[in-house]
């Protein structure tokens, strides 16, 4: 298994079961009691001592990596320019308008080549992987190797023999910054070209409520295409809601504990009871219990039909009345930024005020409203209170304003503290360095849910062309004097 973190330090939150009625029969308190945790103390259980400074190593140790090189390969050329000039310059032979054409040659392919390494290596990473990029791994070395080769000859036909000829160790600088150029620019092609053209379509899936999605990729390497996956699910996947998934747990817990099957031989039998809990005696009258078990197991359907029934009434309900709230405070902010446009400007009312007072109108509403669909746990009161100010300064809709709480959107719209985890375990058969191919299984796990991750092959196309001759579809349609045409 291989580790790696996504960029930001995120936080869990799991939400506790609460009963329908918790905002009326119970008293919210802020503080923390000496038998409470804080949401960070929560969160620390959890952290490895010493494991942000493993972080901060493994996001800055490629950056700190691609820096010296960059300033090996622009320093080499340089050297060879300096060097001689400082070792032996009375000796050296005069070239004139030809070493200052090539020195302006070198001046500008460096100043190219410094700002394709910056665009290209001197990004900061966005996670860390387990593995060691294969490609990068492989040019830099090329490098490397190359840089050695033209200091060893540098060394041994220039140095040694103090060589006179100044425009031949121009132009041999000249040769070793073309030979760079041509080194990144198999860079881009191996980096950026390559996995351009989408080759495999990968499905991913949460493993707890089975969201389902599809994606295209290009020749990548497992842990690149990890990487991608979880990108495009912060973009595109709506936030893990761990209490939508509750409800199914109630419903079979409180269909297998009205049930308790004891032994035939009765009572005085000393085999144990079978599990569960309730009143069911396998007795003279079995047989017509066992039957009426049954048929209420055949009927378990209807209860869930009733049971989805109305709970899309009641979302239904509290959502008109979430809506109604929402726009009459909205209507309500209208009417007094009419009225602020006739008094002084010292007496106009700030936006944070003007959100602060009128939440409380629709607090009522919207917290029965996120309660009913679970959703109250992704949004604090802060949050909500930010975001109505923000639709207050852009003069936006009340729909507008509604659209964050009435359907579930993608994991980055909430704050960071409501994501369910920072660090992701690939588990791959094959190495994560190796490409991808058809057939290929992998999962990403986190604490609470993993996706799971089927790779297929996209079908080679073959598209073929039928011509038409545009006089064969022509006709004639001939009318009769008689017709009514």
């Amino acid at each position: 298994q291989a580790l790696f973190h996504v960029p930001s330090q995120v936080k869990e939150c799991r939400p506790r079961e609460k009963d329908d009625n918790w905002g009326e029969t119970t008293t919210a308190v802020t503080g923390t009691s000496e038998l409470s945790l804080s949401q960070e103390e929560v969160v620390g259980l959890w952290k490895v001592p010493g494991d942000g400074q493993r972080q901060g190593s493994q996001l800055y140790t490629p950056l700190i990596l691609g820096i010296c090189v960059g300033l090996v390969v622009l320093a080499t050329p340089l050297a060879f320019l300096v060097l001689p000039a400082v070792l032996w310059p009375a000796r050296l032979q005069a070239c004139g308008s030809a070493c200052e054409g090539l020195f302006l040659s070198v001046s500008c392919k460096l100043l190219i080549l410094l700002l394709a390494i910056w665009a290209i290596f001197l990004r900061q990473a966005s996670a860390s992987l387990p593995r060691v990029c294969v490609y990068r791994a492989l040019l830099a070395t090329l490098t490397l190797l190359l840089t050695l080769s033209y200091w060893l000859f540098y060394g041994v036909r220039i140095l040694d023999s103090q060589d006179e000829d100044y425009q031949g160790i121009v132009q041999f600088a000249v040769s070793l910054v073309d030979s760079q150029l041509f080194v990144h620019y198999l860079a881009i092609v191996l980096l950026e070209i390559r996995q351009i053209q989408p080759c495999y379509s990968l499905c991913v899936i949460r493993s707890t409520d089975g969201e389902t999605s599809c994606y295209n990729l290009g020749q990548l390497s497992i842990q690149r295409a990890a990487l991608s996956l979880l990108e495009f699910y912060y973009r595109d996947f709506p936030l893990h809601n761990p209490a939508l998934l509750s409800a199914s747990k109630h419903r079979a817990a409180k269909h297998l504990a009205g049930l308790k099957v004891y032994s035939v031989d009765g009572p005085g039998n000393p085999a144990e009871p079978a599990e569960g809990s309730g009143g069911l005696a396998v007795g003279g009258k079995s047989r017509t219990m066992i039957s009426a078990a049954a048929r209420h197991k055949n009927t378990s359907h209807n209860e869930l039909y009733y049971e989805e029934a109305d709970y899309d009434r009641r979302v239904c309900k509290h959502r008109a009345r979430l809506v109604v709230a929402v726009e009459e405070a909205f209507m309500h902010v209208r009417r007094m930024h009419q009225k602020e446009q006739k008094v002084s400007p010292g007496d106009v009312m700030d936006v944070r005020e003007a959100a602060s007072a009128i939440f409380p109108t629709m607090a009522r509403a919207l917290q029965k409203y996120l309660r009913t669909t679970r959703r109250q746990h992704c949004h604090s009161m802060d949050s909500i209170q930010r975001h109505l100010a923000f639709c207050l300064t852009h003069n936006m809709s009340p729909k507008a304003f509604l659209e964050a709480y009435l359907s579930p959107g993608p994991t980055l719209q909430y704050g960071q503290e409501r994501w369910m985890a920072d660090q992701w375990t690939l588990v791959s058969e094959a190495a994560v360095t190796s490409g991808l191919k058809e057939g290929m299984v992998f999962s990403l796990r986190c604490l609470d849910f993993s996706l799971v991750v089927t790779v297929k092959s996209i079908p080679y196309i073959r598209m073929t062309e039928e011509y038409v001759d545009p006089k064969s579809h022509k006709f004639t349609l001939c009318l009769q004097s008689e017709t009514s045409v």
